[in-house]
């Protein structure tokens, strides 16, 4: 059976897109979202600008509610602009394994700040998951994604339940800005891009799930408040939700099993929780082919889970943990067969993802100068360590941005979410 060709049919291949034709969805997507039309790209304009001055020596409480974790520690900056951190604390993002109510989830957030109450006034909460930024810097949750599952919470402003816990508890007089986490990343890269002279900015995440931000020139977009200079406007793209591209059957199968069938299916095609899941898909339809032995076809037939870590270690032959791959029951013409099957999803996830990217660019307008290029500034575990993605994006992005003559200077910043939500919390109520 000729593999490649059959991953192709499946819309698994890279091949299989054309990546121009992708960008122009992806823009006219964007520009929907923008005018309030009916889109799958929420552009969720932001209220957090960046245009004061970071304070040094001033402590600010920091939440990061991600994918995985959620962190809460005490930021501050020094002279120099390098951030310290105290009073770290980190646990399993809440939700994931069980459904919880919003108080449960509130006490968490509560019982992490309590002990930091007298050395912080301001909050900065950066919050990885599709939310409506209002004027007072609270955020409402659209809904959840990441498979997590706290349903009282949706359609509640974050910020107002977490000060009334936190009231009702005896501590008084917080303010909290809600800002998502790639508007965070884009605040994160605003200290390097300075440094090059970067026209401008933008964020982009690629961990458990996927997301991003960018700035926006459109004049009437511009006159909104919260805004990185006169005229412009961060953007929550929430491009985890774009659909305006073709998905092959096994695509579509996993979508059907997920927990939110039909939404954020651009991230079940390219994030870090979906792509071993995707594998197993297509691994299972090949074992019905008859493609792998008999007994690695057999014991692909009764998987009901795949690692994304797991096939990422067997596909760049580490020596790292491969979980039930590194069964007896695979031989060696089996593991060949999975490592070709995920190279082929990574593949795809790199060509998704520099779309993305050179989409968000050519939208914010800027970058033509190669003296002056655009700061994008990436995060996310999945981006980094899976095997081969991030010099794939690159190869991708150096192409579709040299066809439109733009240039772009990727960075990464550590803690970006931690470093962004800081310089939301410290200059949003100056």
């Amino acid at each position: 059976m000729d593999i490649n060709g059959w991953l192709k049919e499946q819309m698994v291949s890279a091949e299989a897109y054309d990546a121009d034709g992708l960008i122009d969805r992806f823009l006219d997507e964007m520009e929907k979202g923008l005018n309030g039309e009916a889109s799958s790209l929420a552009m969720i304009p932001s209220y957090v600008g960046a245009d004061g001055q970071v304070p040094a020596d001033t402590p600010v409480a920091v939440i990061d509610v991600g994918g995985t974790n959620l962190r809460v520690c005490i930021a501050r900056f020094d002279g120099q602009g390098d951030i310290q951190l105290s009073g770290f604390s980190k646990q399993p993002m809440p939700g994931r394994d069980r459904e919880l109510t919003a108080s449960e989830f509130y006490s968490v957030l509560a019982d992490a700040l309590v002990p930091l109450k007298d050395e912080f006034r301001q909050i900065g909460f950066c919050f990885s998951y599709p939310a409506a930024i209002l004027p007072d810097f609270d955020g409402r949750l659209l809904h959840w994604t990441k498979e997590i599952k706290i349903p009282e919470l949706v359609g509640a402003p974050i910020g107002a339940g977490l000060l009334g816990v936190l009231e009702e508890r005896g501590i008084f007089g917080k303010q909290v800005v809600i800002l998502n986490d790639t508007v965070a990343a884009l605040l994160a890269g605003m200290g390097q891009g300075l440094a090059f002279n970067a026209s401008s900015y933008a964020g982009f995440i690629l961990g458990t799930g996927t997301n991003t931000a960018y700035v926006e020139r459109n004049e009437n977009i511009g006159k909104l408040d919260g805004y990185l200079g006169e005229g412009a406007q961060v953007i929550n793209v929430e491009s985890g939700g774009f659909s305006a591209f073709k998905r092959g059957s096994l695509d579509l199968q996993l979508d059907t099993r997920s927990e939110n069938p039909g939404g954020h299916v651009f991230e079940k095609a390219i994030s870090g929780a979906y792509m071993g899941l995707l594998a197993l898909e297509l691994l299972q339809a090949l074992a019905s082919e008859g493609v792998f032995s008999d007994g690695g076809g057999a014991a692909l037939s009764i998987m009901k889970d795949l690692s994304t870590i797991h096939i990422d270690n067997l596909a760049m032959d580490n020596g790292g943990d491969i979980g039930v791959l590194g069964s007896e029951a695979f031989d060696a013409a089996d593991r060949e067969t999975m490592k070709t099957v995920f190279m082929a999803v990574v593949d795809r996830a790199a060509l998704l993802t520099a779309v993305n990217i050179t989409a968000a660019v050519v939208k914010g307008g800027a970058g033509q100068d190669p003296q002056r290029p655009v700061c994008v500034n990436i995060d996310g575990s999945t981006y980094y360590k899976t095997y081969q993605l991030a010099d794939k994006v690159q190869a991708y992005l150096g192409e579709l941005l040299n066809a439109r003559g733009l240039h772009i200077r990727c960075i990464q910043v550590d803690d970006a979410p931690v470093v962004g939500a800081a310089i939301a919390g410290l200059t949003t109520f100056q």
